[in-house]
């Protein structure tokens, strides 16, 4: 073992993949009992009692700790600024805190707080033998914590720099600058260049120490030469894989483990001042109050993000997703006024419209059964609501049971509200705006693209995956097998063979199905619940608002309403229940297929919870929007599920208001979860805190513990909506924030993605999703900044090349999202049957006349049933029957079949099968046209603009030019002491000749 004063440092890798001392082994988060007290305490227990008996120098090697000196301590300097060591030289790049348990009288057994103390000894025993310098400081408020300071020396430094491929400036682009497009009334949408001023242009190459000189510009004089975020991803590399214990051939190491051991309570990056007063320490940046006055206060809602100082400050992880939802909120606002005024024309006219109905009411002669007569009269009124709510009209069509039984006659007027309901979103407008946002969310997604890669130019992330990311610790401890690399023809070490590899992702895959099965099972439960439920409605809720006291609610309240909401709220409670349950589960199958980089990892996992969550949200909605009131036979022959349950109808308008209520409860429900989890609890937590850690006044608190009472970034990071927390009572103004945040997210508070499904699949339903997702958005934006810059830790900065696994699954969205829209529209909605009757069943040979007209269409869309052919089953019962029922022979119902008496009565008509063949047609139609534009504006729209690929091959040119040129320059640097001696060496011989030519 190295000396603990020994300044060397070893490879970061600790021979992880290499070592022939060690058999390395490392356990996975379930396997592994750290994070439960790994060992338990009867084997404590008897490691004590072993050590107790046998005589230290007799006992076998079992660990093997650094033979390092214990950390010096420091008390606090009294400076709350300060982000240094006591010697106000050495920076802080990370903390640690542990508690002292011995001080806080734990009933843990005295084993358990021994096994932690020896772990996180040999932890920063072996941090110190790899060069890292540390120094602890006992907690202000609290004597039981004490905070680790670590810093990285410079030596230490440019080795993990040279590791991590980290790109620092070699020269000063002295390339033409783009000019400014900010003129004197866009530049007030931007933040104030004055305060948060412009990074300035370098090329950049991968950092070599042996170049080391040729890194130190002078444009950068007086700025180190990494930069805090450097530092501090630095740091958690080192974190990750130093060990912290050793038993014979298992080797285990990590920070995460010890945190989730309880060894460490907890593990962050410093802040570099408070986020509202700016720092007294000379040369600090002021980095996070820039951000909150700049950024996160709601004052600047309407201005565009700093994302190079996001990107700096967080890394790039976070600056790539924050500058992927400013890209989406600011391409929201076109979709928005087109979907307002869609919605807006909806509204104007849903009582007036050019289509003209004639509706024919038929009565049976009742006399004659034997060939059944009819007598028709004429109404000819406006579309819209007034032929359903007229009591001349609608009141005097009479319509079938929508049960067995328990379900009486109604009335057609009964359905009034919903009708005006439906006629505001079922209307030519929304067609066109479903055409609108298939188009639309192609020109998002190609816009994008070329905007992710002017990013990943300017923040040289160009070829990040290809050469800086490593592989994680856990992949490197598994690896026990070799493998010939076809990359660099040798040797290498992999954690699985290609049969266990295949072993595991099969077994991801059937999780995951099984799940999704899991998921259509609990569907098919609410459907059976929906079905039962509307009997007891109908027999009950009918009854029940008959009462004088809620006779004002009876046209509103109906059976079909209740059973909706009822069974809606249920889909949300199963929804949010599968969902926590399937967090864990995919989190557990994604650490059993063990991928290699963090990368990796992420994508897999947000595959995972995507499929699931896409299922869990939607399936409810596309059973409505597609399944629902498609095969329900007719009054005489209902179609049954299980043999037992009448399968439902929809509303005689259609399904569509049905799918709204359905999104908008589900919508609800998700926030008002979100919001008890993200905003309520985290506040109690946080108000709990400050009143269990209250100090005086007069004391002053450092940094480190300043961060230290913040909240810790969630486990899946970005993954998730980030959590609502906040410290209401010393910051008025973000409380009003987001309470108003909270309303809105009421109407559509799901993450983003989830959002971004809504506004596309289900726009059809909903012109109005696109505005609220905006209202929602300006808000997410500021409100998740707040919260990074004022209730956060510091976020360990992270590199990353663009969304991710995001931007395939938007992609997959928005090539389903033609299909959802057109399938909406053909087979949900009215329109396909309203214009095949118009331009083919109001002229000749199916009608008399030779105009095309409206005229007769609810009767043509409301067929015919003779009560007599009732079964006995089906029947409804007498004493449900309404008295106004007298003398009536038939009622009504929605499809498309012959009447009684006809030859094939009761079999579909041929209006069916011209609507059936009009759906179709509409659907490959217009999905061919659609993919077709789409298809053609991925084309003409390029990835990556031109002008920035000739940047791109200028800049590597001139870079490889000046890395070619500083080699050169190291290369003579090195033979000039070489050259000057030979030199020498020529010159005194040369002298010597000439002195002897002399003396001949």
């Amino acid at each position: 073992m190295r000396s603990s004063n020994s300044k060397k440092f070893s490879d970061p890798t600790f021979s992880l993949s290499a070592s022939s001392d060690w058999k390395i082994f490392i356990m996975s988060e379930t396997e592994d009992n750290d994070s439960l007290e790994m060992d338990s305490d009867a084997d404590e227990e008897r490691d004590l009692e072993m050590t107790d008996l046998v005589d230290s120098k007799a006992q076998p090697a079992c660990r093997s700790e650094p033979e390092a000196s214990k950390v010096p301590k420091a008390s606090f300097n009294g400076n709350p600024d300060s982000l240094f060591f006591n010697d106000g030289k050495r920076r802080i790049d990370y903390i640690l805190v542990y508690e002292d348990e011995s001080k806080n009288g734990s009933t843990k057994k005295g084993s358990v707080m021994r096994r932690r103390k020896r772990r996180r000894e040999f932890f920063e025993g072996n941090l110190m033998t790899e060069g890292t310098e540390l120094e602890v400081t006992q907690s202000v408020t609290d004597e039981k914590l004490f905070f680790v300071k670590l810093h990285i020396p410079f030596n230490v430094l440019c080795h993990y720099a040279e590791i991590l491929h980290i790109k620092l400036p070699i020269k000063h682009n002295d390339l033409v600058p783009q000019s400014s497009a900010h003129n004197c009334i866009s530049k007030h949408f931007y933040p104030d260049e004055d305060i948060i001023r412009r990074e300035p242009d370098f090329f950049t190459a991968p950092f070599r120490k042996d170049l080391l000189n040729h890194f130190q510009l002078k444009e950068r004089e007086g700025l180190d030469l990494f930069t805090p975020a450097m530092r501090s991803r630095m740091a958690f590399y080192i974190l990750s894989r130093a060990a912290y214990d050793v038993k014979g051939d298992v080797r285990k190491f990590g920070i995460t483990k010890l945190l989730a051991g309880g060894v460490y309570k907890a593990a962050y990056p410093l802040h570099d001042c408070r986020f509202n007063v700016k720092s007294k320490e000379e040369n600090c940046p002021n980095e996070r109050f820039l951000l909150y006055s700049e950024w996160a206060h709601p004052k600047n809602f309407y201005k565009m993000q700093p994302l190079d100082l996001i990107r700096k400050y967080f890394g790039e992880k976070i600056g790539i997703y924050f500058a992927w939802l400013g890209f989406y909120t600011f391409m929201l606002f076109l979709a928005a006024a087109f979907g307002l005024g869609c919605f807006i024309y909806g509204f104007k006219t849903r009582e007036s419209s050019t289509w003209r109905y004639c509706i024919s009411i038929v009565i049976y002669n009742a006399d004659v059964m034997d060939l059944l007569t009819y007598d028709h009269f004429m109404l000819t009124v406006d579309i819209g609501s007034k032929e359903v709510c007229d009591p001349e009209i609608g009141g005097k069509i009479i319509m079938c049971p929508q049960c067995d039984k328990d379900c009486p006659y109604w009335r057609l007027n009964s359905t009034c509200e919903s009708s005006k309901k439906l006629c505001i979103f079922d209307n030519f407008g929304t067609l066109v705006f479903a055409v609108f946002m298939s188009v639309w969310v192609t020109l998002f997604l190609e816009f994008w693209k070329r905007y992710q890669a002017k990013l990943e130019h300017d923040w040289d992330t160009v070829e990040f995956l290809q050469q800086e990311e490593q592989p994680r610790p856990e992949y490197e401890a598994r690896c026990f097998y070799e493998r010939f690399s076809p990359v660099t023809q040798t040797m290498e070490k992999v954690p699985y063979t290609s049969c266990g590899k295949c072993m595991r992702v099969c077994c991801g895959i059937g999780t995951v199905l099984f799940w999704i099965l899991l998921i259509v099972a609990s569907v098919v439960g609410v459907i059976v619940y929906r079905l039962a439920m509307f009997i007891t409605f109908s027999t009950s809720l009918r009854s029940d608002l008959n009462r004088k006291e809620l006779e004002p609610f009876r046209e509103y309240i109906t059976p079909q309403m209740a059973t909706s909401i009822t069974a809606s709220i249920i889909s949300v409670v199963i929804i949010m229940i599968l969902n926590n349950l399937y967090e864990k589960v995919a989190i557990w199958i994604t650490d059993f297929e063990l991928p290699r980089t963090k990368t990796e990892y992420e994508n897999s996992l947000t595959l995972k919870m995507f499929l699931f969550q896409f299922v869990n949200f939607y399936s409810s909605c596309f059973y409505i929007a597609f399944f629902k009131g498609k095969m329900v036979g007719y009054p005489g022959r209902p179609v049954y599920w299980l043999g037992a349950f009448r399968n439902e109808e929809c509303d005689p308008g259609s399904c569509l208001t049905e799918l709204t209520t359905q999104l908008a409860i589900i919508m609800t429900g998700k926030a008002i979860w979100n919001n008890i989890q993200e905003v309520l609890l985290p506040w109690l937590k946080n108000v709990l805190f400050r009143h269990c850690t209250q100090v005086g006044s007069d004391k002053v608190i450092p940094r480190w513990e300043q961060d230290y009472q913040l909240q810790p970034v969630g486990e899946l990071g970005l993954f998730y909506e980030y959590l609502e927390m906040g410290d209401w009572l010393n910051s008025e103004t973000m409380y009003f924030l987001c309470l108003l945040k909270y309303f809105i997210s009421l109407l559509l508070f799901f993450p983003t993605v989830i959002q971004f499904g809504f506004v596309t699949l289900f726009v059809a339903s909903f012109p109005l999703a696109p505005l609220l997702a905006l209202f929602n958005n300006l808000f997410e934006i500021r409100v998740d900044g707040w919260k990074f810059t004022t209730q956060f830790r510091r976020i360990v900065p992270e590199k990353a090349q663009d969304i991710g696994a995001w931007q395939p699954i938007l992609q997959g969205v928005a090539i389903l999202a033609v299909v959802t829209n057109g399938a909406i529209i053909a087979f949900t909605s009215d329109m396909i049957p309203r214009l095949v009757y118009y331009w083919a069943l109001s002229v000749s040979p199916y009608a008399d006349g030779s105009n095309h007209t409206m005229a007769g269409f609810i009767n043509s869309s409301l067929s015919v049933f003779s009560i007599q052919d009732f079964s006995n089953s089906s029947k409804p019962r007498e004493e449900i029957t309404p008295a106004w029922f007298n003398n009536i022979t038939t009622c009504r119902y929605r499809d498309f079949r012959n009447p009684p008496g006809h030859y094939n009565q009761y079999e579909f008509s041929i209006y069916y099968w011209h609507v059936i063949a009009a759906k179709l047609a509409f659907m490959i139609v217009v999905e061919h046209i659609v993919y077709f534009t789409k298809f053609m504006l991925s084309y003409m729209i390029p990835d990556v603009p031109e002008a920035l690929k000739e940047q791109i091959r200028r800049e590597r040119f001139l870079t490889q030019d000046i890395l070619h040129q500083t080699r050169i320059t190291h290369f003579k640097e090195l033979i000039k002491p070489i050259s000057e001696k030979l030199q020498g060496d020529v010159e005194g011989k040369e002298a010597e000749f000439t002195e002897l030519d002399n003396l001949i």
